[in-house]
């Protein structure tokens, strides 16, 4: 009962524009990721557009027998994924050591003019909003280097050229293709949490910043993954010969 009474003071210490600062967030979030992944123009993104090469990639790999430059490649992305993972554990650890100094913090930004005046307790749920997040990308992230990991298993276990025929290629290629497509939409995923934690950051400015802060990342990821140059280039694959 305690604990429950002691939560309930905390909820209701903390403004109600806040609150709705916060669904608003999550909905933008969690709306966007629909769309990009669900929506009508889902097939034309950006990550769409690279997964048909992840499989026409993995397609030219099976006509080689050395294989080092598909290492190689596999590599790359996997030091990526691995370089924010670590960077994420670096940054959980430093949210929850602010938790614990959140009367100096609240102390140091008093007399800074753009910042909204916040009680103890609004300070603890934006933390711990942004702990929440980045732990998020941190699954994410741990996730897709997991993956990254079984898609580089499964080519040193491919088949030389000699050794399948067109069929059995073909059904490796698209195992393989699928597990590498699998773990970049995690990676994309993680780093997606990367441009919602930067728009958390403006609720410890004010709340309607905050709000107007989350539609801002939703319009750079959309233009990104629909609009830019590279989602463009890489929606031409039926003028290149890709399926």
């Amino acid at each position: 009962m305690d604990f429950l009474e002691s939560l309930n003071r905390f909820l209701a210490a903390i403004p109600r524009l806040d609150w709705l600062a916060l669904v608003w967030f999550a909905l933008c979030w969690v709306g966007y990721t629909a769309y990009s992944s669900y929506g009508r123009r889902s097939h034309q993104s950006l990550m769409r557009g690279t997964d048909r090469l992840r499989t026409v990639w993995m397609e030219r790999m099976l006509e080689r027998e050395v294989r080092i430059v598909d290492s190689a490649l596999l590599g790359t992305l996997m030091h990526s994924v691995s370089f924010f993972a670590s960077t994420t554990i670096l940054i959980i650890g430093s949210l929850i050591a602010a938790l614990g100094a959140i009367d100096r913090e609240m102390a140091l930004t008093a007399d800074l003019g753009f910042l909204v005046a916040a009680s103890r307790e609004t300070w603890t749920l934006k933390l711990f909003s942004l702990i929440a997040v980045f732990i998020y990308a941190f699954f994410k992230l741990t996730w897709s280097l997991r993956q990254f990991n079984r898609c580089a298993i499964l080519i040193g276990a491919a088949p030389l050229p000699d050794q399948a025929d067109a069929a059995g290629r073909q059904a490796w290629a698209r195992r393989l293709g699928r597990l590498n497509t699998l773990a970049g939409d995690d990676f994309n995923l993680g780093l997606r949490a990367y441009y919602f934690g930067m728009a958390l950051l403006a609720w410890f400015i004010h709340p309607v910043a905050f709000a107007v802060a989350s539609v801002w990342v939703v319009l750079v990821l959309y233009r990104r993954e629909f609009s830019s140059e590279p989602a463009l280039l890489l929606g031409e694959g039926d003028e290149i010969g890709i399926d």
